[in-house]
């Protein structure tokens, strides 16, 4: 059972923030959501015609809506735009005008060829913080190609080390490297604001999907440039460090044990009925079972094969053992931790009804953000926004019947 939140239109330690978000798809719009899920007032320009190609993204499409729309596009205002004409552009720059934070991820030259590089921006808002999102950075030979997010994961050294050795490079099941980017442009975005507390200027965020994924892949460069190691695949282990490792359950499961630690390898040994293997010289110690790693799995798993998920877990809990099951959504829904801390949440969509969802993350104790609405319908707020800048319900039946708004 999940929560059901009730929408607040202020809140979170970002109000009062007003955010202006451009451009499409994950690696920017995930930015702007995380900014406006701690309370940041997020106002996004789509095209008139069809939007952010995501409302059309998704496994599933119930009722014609987006699942995964409804996640990145909560919490903002949704803004209909023809960024490509120029009235259109004029008003964006009065949006922008009075904006804290611009995020766009168009390809580098893009907002230059509309007249809103950073310096002319600048001139209208000193204090604009300009959020730049793309696949190779504003600079270099490769800033103009096509910079997708599964480009960046290969660049970024990601790609050759995720799969099966016996596979060619895979991919995490999800945009690992938009969300890292968007992650990284959150960070600078935050970062960008704290400082133009003492300056009172804005100035520029370069957040590229292969720098993101590179910024995460731990020691992976100095250990070939210093020793020439070559990091590879090696599927659901870490070479050497064992036990730990997925194991196979009687009931058809998969329960994650951790426990390449001696004194908590002796634990398990107790708890699979083998307490002899913490004393053996070829398990006793940390490098004794990297080297016999395949073996001491076999050992394991076949114990486990032995157990239904439930009890292992419980068993290995008693033992202090760490584990846990490979979660799927239907184990997320129903799990006491995720219930407890309230992991997901349920949103009413207007279309769909309750749509469960994750909620905020981080956690803050004092000004917590929150989920105030799911993913809006295309342009719900045109009227509303563009009104505070003096366009008048006229005016903007002139703009859409030109296709402008």
């Amino acid at each position: 059972m999940t929560t059901t939140i009730e929408a607040k239109s202020d809140s979170g330690p970002l109000s009062g923030l007003r955010v202006i978000e451009m451009g499409q798809l994950l690696a920017g719009p995930f930015c702007g959501q995380m900014l406006g899920d701690m309370g940041a007032d997020v106002v996004k320009i789509e095209d008139p015609t069809k939007g952010d190609p995501l409302r059309q993204w998704g496994r599933q499409l119930p009722e014609g809506q987006s699942l995964w729309w409804s996640i990145v596009g909560r919490n903002k205002r949704s803004v209909t735009l023809n960024l490509r004409e120029p009235e259109a552009q004029d008003i964006a720059r009065k949006l922008l005008s009075t904006a804290d934070v611009l995020i766009e991820n168009f390809r580098p030259g893009t907002m230059e060829r509309w007249g809103m590089s950073y310096e002319a921006l600048a001139k209208l808002n000193p204090k604009l913080i300009m959020v730049r999102v793309s696949g190779f950075g504003q600079d270099g030979p490769y800033s103009q190609r096509a910079g997708y997010g599964a480009i960046g994961e290969a660049m970024g050294g990601l790609r050759y080390v995720v799969g099966d050795p016996s596979m060619p490079p895979s991919r995490v099941g999800i945009s690992i490297g938009d969300t890292l980017a968007a992650l990284f442009a959150t960070i600078g975005a935050l970062a960008a604001v704290r400082e133009r507390g003492s300056s009172g200027r804005g100035q520029i965020v370069d957040s590229s999907i292969y720098e993101s994924v590179l910024g995460v892949m731990e020691s992976l460069v100095p250990e070939w440039q210093v020793s020439g190691y070559q990091r590879e695949r090696t599927g659901a282990i870490l070479p050497n460090v064992a036990p730990s490792n997925v194991y196979p359950t009687k009931d058809g499961k998969w329960v994650l044990i951790a426990a390449n630690q001696d004194t908590v390898f002796g634990r398990l040994a107790v708890a699979i009925n083998q307490p002899e293997l913490a004393a053996d010289p070829r398990y006793a110690t940390h490098g004794a079972r990297g080297e016999r790693q395949e073996e001491l799995d076999g050992i394991i798993g076949e114990f486990t094969s032995t157990q239904l998920a439930q009890d292992l877990e419980v068993l290995l809990e008693k033992h202090g053992v760490p584990a846990g099951k490979i979660f799927r959504p239907v184990d997320m829904l129903t799990d006491p931790q995720y219930l407890a801390r309230e992991s997901i949440i349920s949103v009413d969509h207007p279309v769909l009804g309750p749509v469960s969802m994750q909620n905020v993350f981080p956690k803050l104790s004092r000004t917590a953000g929150t989920v105030r609405w799911p993913g809006p319908a295309l342009g719900q707020h045109t009227a509303e926004v563009l009104s505070g800048i003096g366009i008048t319900d006229s005016d903007l039946s002139t703009l859409r019947a030109r296709g402008l708004a």
